[in-house]
């Protein structure tokens, strides 16, 4: 058979502005590795192996045989059950009241508000504000809707927050819109009231919409309890928030999540989204407002917690020095001396067959660390991460 003739139709010049795939070496040696049969720990995704609560999937199964799910969800800003279910869950979990009917978006998961967000305001030359080391679908696609993205630095300094009088005063003037993410992907840090305060004055003494990206909001440990933005008073004049039933209630393939917040900014991301998509599957909101109201994870968090102590002590056993993290299901290490991040993942995977992800792969300041997951397939009750740890100490010479 012949191959088919070469598409002679250039592509969008956009698509040349995404940075290459820094993974794809690693992609290679993990694809390598399996075909030799090797056993592989991957602590590399950061993807909730444990399944949906099996209840949720009843909820489905009921609003599925509805007929009136099957048919195009001709509602302004999403099923009405979700919108009402996600309001009283806000309130209830931040003390936050919200109106269902302008404040709250369904969107098809977090990440596509997120892009979808650049695209409705973003024009040629415009600026973002996108911490670095970051989730990249911000970064990415202020530059695909023609924007610069002007990074905030994370450093271990200011505890991966960002400095904000450190932007320089003709950027924020700029400015459309500053993406924060607490807590954070990939470092797992968590941001204080505090901060959230002063993020939201400089963003009204400079007319910048904020974004926070909460998608974690409920992966929490000890007595840890993750803020919204929008407890902050002020921030509903300039912020909205997406959140997402992913992590919170291992629902990542369902794809389903919401913006919270000020009544303009969802009206704006509406307006796109409405010439874009066809909102979710009623029957999954209506299983997702179910599951907002009557859904516990805590079997869940609890097996995190345990991996999370097993690998963060098992790694200060090595010589690291880690802190154990108060929220996300990230380790977020440093590499040893004399290694780079990628030198030090290829290592990890070819002598030890451990896989984890270099922090460049975030922006250049995660340079110098590595992210490690916890959510390990395989894994039931912290076994496979010891092991991890133990493939460490006998295959690679770490010296601090």
């Amino acid at each position: 058979m012949s191959l088919p003739a070469t598409l002679n139709v250039p592509r969008a010049k956009r698509l040349d502005l995404i940075p290459p795939y820094l993974f794809g070496e690693i992609a290679r040696q993990k694809k390598q590795a399996l075909a030799e049969g090797r056993d592989l720990i991957d602590l590399g995704i950061g993807d909730p192996d444990q399944p949906t609560p099996p209840e949720i999937i009843d909820a489905l199964y009921e609003a599925a045989k509805d007929p009136e799910t099957h048919r195009y969800d001709e509602s302004n800003a999403g099923d009405p059950i979700f919108l009402d279910a996600a309001a009283k869950w806000f309130e209830g979990r931040f003390g936050v009241k919200l109106d269902p009917n302008s404040e709250l978006l369904l969107l098809i998961g977090s990440k596509e508000g997120l892009a979808h967000l650049c695209w409705a305001y973003v024009d040629a030359g415009d600026y973002t504000l996108v911490q670095d080391p970051s989730y990249t679908v911000p970064k990415v696609n202020t530059l695909m809707a023609g924007g610069i993205p002007h990074l905030m630095p994370l450093t271990a300094a200011n505890n991966w927050l960002p400095v904000l009088s450190d932007i320089p005063t003709e950027v924020a003037k700029a400015a459309k819109i500053m993406f924060l993410n607490y807590p954070h992907n990939p470092t797992g840090a968590t941001a204080t009231s505090a901060f959230f305060a002063e993020a939201v004055e400089f963003a009204k003494n400079y007319d910048i919409l904020i974004c926070q990206d909460c998608a974690y909001s409920e992966v929490n440990y000890d007595d840890y309890r993750a803020p919204s933005i929008l407890q902050t008073p002020g921030a509903i004049d300039i912020a909205i928030e997406t959140h997402s039933l992913s992590k919170t209630l291992n629902m990542t393939g369902w794809r389903v999540g919401f913006a919270a917040g000020n009544p303009d900014a969802i009206a704006t991301l509406n307006k796109l989204k409405s010439n874009i998509d066809s909102k979710q599957f009623a029957a999954i909101d209506r299983a997702a407002a179910w599951a907002l109201l009557n859904v516990n994870n805590d079997h869940t968090l609890e097996l995190y917690q345990r991996r999370r102590d097993i690998l963060v002590d098992g790694l200060n056993s090595l010589g690291w020095k880690l802190e154990k993290p108060k929220a996300a299901f990230y380790i977020w290490a440093p590499v040893p001396p004399g290694y780079t991040s990628m030198s030090f993942v290829s290592d990890l995977l070819s002598k030890a067959g451990v896989l984890a992800i270099p922090g460049v792969g975030y922006g250049e300041n995660g340079e110098g660390y590595v992210r490690m997951s916890l959510t390990l397939s395989g894994d039931k009750n912290g076994e496979r991460i010891a092991e991890a740890v133990e493939r460490i100490r006998q295959n690679l010479t770490i010296n601090w």
